[in-house]
């Protein structure tokens, strides 16, 4: 059971869809929500592996709270094909206090489980998380 200073417990289901992400490239982003009747971090949406960042961003409710795992895929300036996972703390201003301090506790947690993630991004809103930065980022 998880208590205020750890966090949630993450669902297996998370791991493995991260995992599947990371190692089989089936998925471009996955969408992650702390469900709090069953004390759990849960998948609530995957993208497949031809949807954008746009089709990503548009995924992170307004006024709630997620985390999320984007691959980015990119050339490096030597022609090089490269990925990078960036781990999202999406955690708008619009959000309930409540399930800021439960995204916020269980972040660190959470983040532990997904071995493999290279870039972490904090944002309250949009401008946060442009693609923009992603690219600047990830090079």
């Amino acid at each position: 059971m998880a208590n205020s200073s750890s966090g949630m417990h993450v669902d297996d289901e998370c791991k493995i869809r991260f995992q599947e992400l990371k190692a089989k490239r089936i998925y471009r982003f996955i969408v992650f929500k702390v469900d709090e009747k069953l004390q759990r971090v849960t998948v609530e949406k995957l993208g497949g592996p031809t949807e954008s960042y746009d089709d990503f961003a548009s995924e992170l409710p307004q006024d709630e709270c997620r985390y999320a795992v984007f691959d980015y895929d990119f050339t490096t300036l030597e022609n090089m094909p490269r990925s990078k996972i960036f781990f999202v703390a999406w955690s708008p201003t619009t959000s309930k206090v409540r399930s800021k301090m439960l995204y916020a506790s269980t972040k660190d947690r959470f983040r532990r489980e997904l071995d493999g993630v290279q870039f972490e991004l904090q944002a309250t809103d949009p401008s946060e998380m442009t693609f923009d930065i992603v690219k600047e980022r990830a090079l």
